[in-house]
């Protein structure tokens, strides 16, 4: 757990920046919404969540939209889940499942205790919403998780804006798959830009270990034009891909679905990750925060 931090204000009243374990924390009011209750929590410049404290079933960032998809699509509409949330940030998706599936309980594992008790002060979550934040590394609040107790397990860890290279193997997956429930479903916010290395060799990972996938990102990531982030969807049942190949064109930032050969295809022969193998995610260009 990070030591107490004083807040700093920066830019107007309005606007919350403290140190935390990861960097320096911005809570900036989203002045687009129509209710000052919005926040975009960026960290060290890097935009890492967005709440609407009013709205918690509204998700502004592209990816986690479409994680919302998968959330929609995981069960029938309402029932409620277990899941287990690996990076926290501002618990934007873990709000979105306790708004949309009541009842449902929850496991959040985020590393950096200093922006937890700061999203927990600035942010505070509905206390009645049965989720539980645990303070630790990804991998090892995963391995605390109960065999076979999530329906969902999502990965949107990002340390210094990549992804850590302990929570891209084999090895990795093989903890996820002890967690997960029979039928349960994986999602993973990656990020990558050309020539698309890291993703093709995550695809290649989740593969080794998972029968179904799906991968939805916007169709210039997907050509290797531009930097950018896919969601990866993984699961040992059919996964629902006509009504997410809808959802994420329908979208108003249109996203491609891709699976089966075609996304045999695209990982171009790479080979599944190991533990000793693996490395963090590239460095975004500087131009992505701009």
């Amino acid at each position: 757990m990070g030591k107490a931090r004083n807040p700093r204000r920066r830019g107007g009243a309005d606007e919350v920046a403290e140190d935390v374990d990861g960097g320096l924390a911005r809570l900036v009011p989203d002045r687009d919404r129509a209710r000052a209750r919005a926040w975009t929590l960026l960290v060290d410049g890097a935009p890492q969540s967005h709440v609407d404290l009013d709205d918690p079933a509204h998700l502004s960032f592209e990816y986690q939209r479409r994680l919302g998809h998968v959330i929609d699509l995981v069960a029938p509409p309402g029932r409620p889940l277990r899941a287990v949330h690996l990076g926290g940030g501002a618990l934007t998706l873990a709000r979105y499942v306790a708004a949309t599936r009541l009842r449902s309980t929850q496991q959040v594992v985020e590393r950096d205790g200093a922006l937890v008790a700061l999203v927990r002060r600035e942010l505070p979550w509905d206390p009645g919403a049965r989720i539980r934040v645990r303070t630790a590394d990804a991998r090892e609040g995963l391995a605390k998780v109960a065999d076979g107790w999530a329906d969902l397990v999502i990965a949107d860890v990002f340390a210094g804006a990549r992804t850590p290279a302990h929570l891209t193997s084999t090895e990795f997956l093989d903890e996820v798959r002890r967690a997960l429930a029979p039928g349960g479903v994986y999602a993973a916010n990656l990020a990558d830009g050309p020539p698309l290395s890291h993703l093709r060799g995550q695809i290649a990972t989740a593969a080794a270990r998972f029968a179904e996938l799906a991968l939805v990102a916007d169709p210039t990531v997907l050509r290797g034009k531009r930097f950018g982030n896919a969601v990866l969807v993984a699961s040992d049942r059919p996964l629902p891909v006509a009504e997410l190949t809808r959802r994420a064109a329908s979208d108003p930032q249109p996203a491609r679905l891709e699976h089966g050969r075609a996304l045999v295809d695209f990982t171009g022969g790479a080979a599944p990750v190991s533990d000793a193998s693996a490395t963090a995610s590239p460095v975004p260009p500087p131009s992505v925060f701009r």
